[in-house]
């Protein structure tokens, strides 16, 4: 197939309440079906909701999480059967030895999943970071890889995945808004400009198109694209997540970096576009690729003594 419409997804998850996500995700799912897009992308966590997580004990997480083969995973996989879609949704995994997992679940209309679990998690203790790539193939005749939110920061990983025949990159985000530490890199956005976003939308979406969210994600998330030469479908959470306000800006990139649609709206949103592979033979990053010399990038893969947690990087401005 050479044309591929995808729809990626922008929503405010409510944290806990499973139900409740689920059903925005199967509103989204039709509206994406509606406009005959056979791929849709959900942002990290949300059915299960995201940051609150850190606060959550052992417990706790356990009461919130499902294996695959789960209620999420059989209400997907109904919805993408009966949508003919490609449905991938975030959520906290139990994984079968009874380790927690922040994972992707992608179900697909002739019955098969994936699941990714995130590579770099820093959410919580008691949640553990997964150790494979994640690349399928779907019946729409592409093959799709996951990344999930920091997953997406190491180019490592990218390039790792596109090496395995990636053409579309899924990227499920909760970013923008956060207190990175960094002047240019992201900040938080004043929660009383999104209380006050129906009287005044043009200050929350200044903040929302600015450094603390489009600016910063267009400094980057291009070149991910570009330089690996695949599709890129940025899902992200919008509007309050615990003490922090996600920027939403859901996008989809070509393998040029050039966007082919997103949405600054300050609340639930969804772009779609259409995919046409044939951008990609000759795209300046597949070529890059064919050009590469692994025999030169051993160091890559030694350890410099500079490494550290991802928890530990992640947090260590606080």
């Amino acid at each position: 197939m050479r044309f591929l419409r995808c729809a990626s997804v922008q929503f405010q998850h409510e944290p806990g309440d499973k139900q409740y996500n689920l059903q925005r995700v199967e509103h989204f799912a039709r509206q994406a079906a509606a406009q005959q897009a056979r791929l849709a992308c959900f942002p990290e966590c949300c059915v299960s909701g995201y940051w609150h997580l850190r606060r959550l004990d052992r417990d706790a997480l356990e009461a919130l999480a499902e294996p695959v083969d789960g209620a999420i995973g059989a209400r997907i996989a109904a919805l993408s059967a009966e949508l003919e879609m490609t449905i991938g949704v975030g959520f906290v995994e139990r994984g079968d030895d009874g380790r927690l997992f922040n994972s992707y679940l992608v179900a697909m209309p002739d019955g098969t999943m994936a699941c990714h679990r995130k590579l770099h998690c820093f959410i919580s203790e008691h949640l553990a970071s997964g150790d494979e790539f994640t690349v399928f193939d779907t019946p729409h005749g592409w093959r799709v890889g996951v990344l999930i939110c920091y997953d997406n920061n190491l180019i490592e990983n990218v390039r790792a995945t596109a090496l395995r025949g990636a053409e579309l990159l899924m990227a499920p985000h909760q970013t923008g808004g956060c207190n990175s530490g960094s002047p240019f890199a992201m900040g938080v956005v004043d929660r009383a400009l999104w209380d006050r976003r129906r009287e005044d939308p043009a200050a929350i979406e200044a903040e929302l198109r600015g450094d603390k969210g489009r600016g910063w994600l267009m400094r980057w998330l291009p070149a991910r694209a570009h330089d690996n030469g695949m599709f890129l479908a940025f899902s992200n959470g919008v509007g309050p997540d615990d003490n922090e306000v996600r920027t939403g800006n859901a996008m989809i990139l070509d393998p040029y970096g050039r966007l082919l649609a997103e949405t600054w709206r300050a609340g639930d949103d969804m772009v779609v576009a259409d995919l046409d592979r044939e951008l990609r033979p000759r795209c300046t990053g597949v070529r890059w690729i064919r050009a590469r010399r692994p025999e030169l990038y051993r160091s890559l893969a030694e350890p410099t003594g500079q490494e550290a947690d991802t928890r530990s990087v992640r947090f260590d401005h606080l």
